[in-house]
């Protein structure tokens, strides 16, 4: 393909509202550009990324035996009243009316749809397993899309949907589904953990998030370096650790005045010690009852392990009318004389003596908190987010924490929605049950951005090889010039024909403009014909991640490039 064929409409400068890296090169390098908040245009080059990535999903999947399908991306209301969805999904389901005044959603998500098409055509064991999937537009009205493809509101994926008779064959799905997964994400260049993790919206007992490690990522993990135990920090299993407060005999509880202090952090200030020593003690509403977790200065709570650990359906902070209720006064509570239903302390704050709580009255704390003497009743868990240096919860050893980027996500749902829309399959006995299910989602455009906050320099973008838009960038320096247009249409065919398409910058521009497009937009390799160099019998190539130039006789680039392409794409 010839540049002054196509169409890459390059930036100096990225739009202000670029604030990440892969939301700036994307747009400066003509990738996409933006249409809406949250919603993108993509260009040719853009569409050729999307286009590899999908490849690489649908080789795997296929390999992994499942079966291609469209579903629609209007979705009728009922079907999630029907699965319960519909009140509680919430603002991020954009919800409309036809002109029959018939409620409609567009789907973030298909689990509805799949579990409607399978109820009416799978009824027997025999039919099974059953794994659909589809590439589909989906929109989730997020109430502030950031980061270009990262967190959009209109984006393209993969979802698919397992059906099995038992647990035990929707495990094996699971599985399979999980190995494919990790061949998807090798094979598109990227470093990733598969990490334990929440199921959220979509439900079911057993979830694993792919994660690609990124500086940027908008996700925090823990790694444990000694077993290899990986997951998200609202999901992680923490170990207990050693207690560091005072030792000998536990202080007593004294009050102190803490005029106008009321944040962590301005207590531990104003009393001189580390906010680590200050606990929060956070009061909520679990369903219709209140509760509290106390948890040190220093961390945040997990709303997400305490719920589960609550066995609530509903956590939300609890109201100042309510805090009052309880006792205490926002700013200022404590767990000393607290009336709430259940009292849990964070299993970091277990042996520890001499902390300090708000003693619930205006401008006062409690020094000499012994949570053993203090509180006895309550309950110890882990109810505060992981962090490294934590103790893993499986052998002891000390987590290492990264950030990630979410591009992947398989589910275990079990028969959560099977159930709900009556999707029943008879068994060899005779016996009716519902069927076992499984979910299995990629972000496929949000790859795109992943691969770049993963594979950039200063100056653009270093594609993976599995994931340019073409594998080779050539530059014609001078198009004028009769020897090197004839150079580059025989390096054009040749590279063609063995399957390695070029890019060829055949723009009567500047050399150094062309360079700094080359590297901006970010092709694996790089070959330069210019008159001096086809003169002395030699093309430069050069690699674009490590900057290595080689000089080569014009019919050993194929060859050369050849070898060297295939080795990236094993791996």
């Amino acid at each position: 393909m010839r540049v002054s064929r196509t169409y890459v409409p390059t930036l100096k400068e990225a739009p202000r509202e670029a604030e990440i890296v892969s939301h700036q090169l994307l747009l400066r390098a003509g990738y996409i550009r933006k249409l809406a908040a949250g919603i993108y245009s993509f260009l040719p080059l853009g569409w050729r990324v999307v286009r590899k990535v999908e490849e690489i999903v649908r080789e795997e999947m296929d390999r992994a035996g499942a079966l291609e399908v469209r579903l629609p991306a209007v979705q009728p209301a009922e079907l999630w009243r029907e699965s319960g969805r519909w009140d509680v999904y919430g603002p991020e389901l954009l919800r409309f009316r036809d002109r029959k005044q018939g409620e409609f959603c567009l789907g973030p998500t298909h689990e509805e749809v799949i579990t409607d098409l399978v109820r009416g055509e799978v009824r027997s064991y025999r039919q099974l397993p059953l794994n659909l999937y589809q590439m589909q537009t989906k929109f989730r009205d997020e109430i502030r899309p950031r980061a270009g493809l990262m967190r959009g509101r209109e984006f393209i994926m993969k979802d698919a949907y397992s059906f099995d008779a038992s647990v035990e064959g929707a495990k094996r799905s699971y599985q399979a589904m999980y190995e494919a997964y990790e061949r998807i994400f090798r094979r598109c260049g990227l470093a990733f953990r598969a990490v334990e993790a929440d199921s959220g919206n979509i439900g079911g007992s057993m979830s694993h998030e792919f994660q690609v490690l990124a500086a940027s990522g908008e996700d925090a993990i823990v790694s444990c370096p000694a077993c290899g135990y990986t997951a998200n920090v609202e999901q992680a299993d923490v170990g207990r650790r050693a207690a560091t407060g005072v030792e000998g005999s536990s202080p007593s509880l004294e009050r102190v005045d803490t005029p106008g202090q009321r944040k962590a952090e301005e207590v531990a200030r104003f009393l001189g010690i580390e906010v680590g020593r200050v606990v929060k003690t956070l009061v909520y509403r679990a369903d219709d009852t209140l509760v509290a977790a106390l948890v040190p200065g220093d961390r945040e709570l997990n709303e997400i392990q305490w719920r589960k650990r609550l066995g609530a359906e509903r956590l939300e902070p609890a109201t100042p009318a309510e805090i009052v209720e309880a006792g205490a006064l926002v700013g200022f509570v404590g767990p000393v004389g607290l009336r709430v239903a259940s009292l849990w302390l964070d299993a970091t704050l277990e042996g520890e003596r001499g902390l300090v709580v708000g003693a619930n009255e205006e401008d006062a704390h409690f020094i000499g908190f012994d949570p053993a003497r203090d509180a006895p009743e309550a309950t110890v868990a882990s109810v505060a987010m992981a962090r490294g240096g934590d103790p893993c919860g499986r052998c002891g050893g000390s987590f290492e924490a990264f950030k990630g980027i979410e591009v992947g996500h398989v589910f275990y749902l079990g028969t959560k929605y099977s159930q709900a829309l009556g999707a029943t399959v008879n068994h060899e006995g005779g016996d009716e049950a519902p069927l076992e299910m499984g979910c299995y989602g990629i972000g496929v455009t949000r790859i795109v951005a992943a691969a770049i906050e993963q594979h950039h320099d200063g100056d653009g973008i270093c594609w993976p090889v599995a994931l340019a838009p073409y594998p080779v960038h050539v530059l014609a320096l001078q198009p004028q010039d009769s020897a090197v247009m004839e150079a580059a249409a025989r390096l054009e065919t040749a590279l063609s024909g063995q399957g390695l398409e070029p890019l060829v910058d055949d723009r009567d521009i500047r050399p150094g403009a062309k360079f700094k497009d080359a590297d901006l937009v970010g092709l694996p390799w790089r070959v330069t014909l210019s008159q001096r160099g086809l003169a002395a019998g030699e093309v430069e190539v050069r690699e674009r991640s490590t900057g290595v130039e080689e000089r080569l006789p014009l019919d050993a680039v194929v060859p050369y490039l050849q070898a060297k392409i295939a080795e990236a794409l094993r791996g």
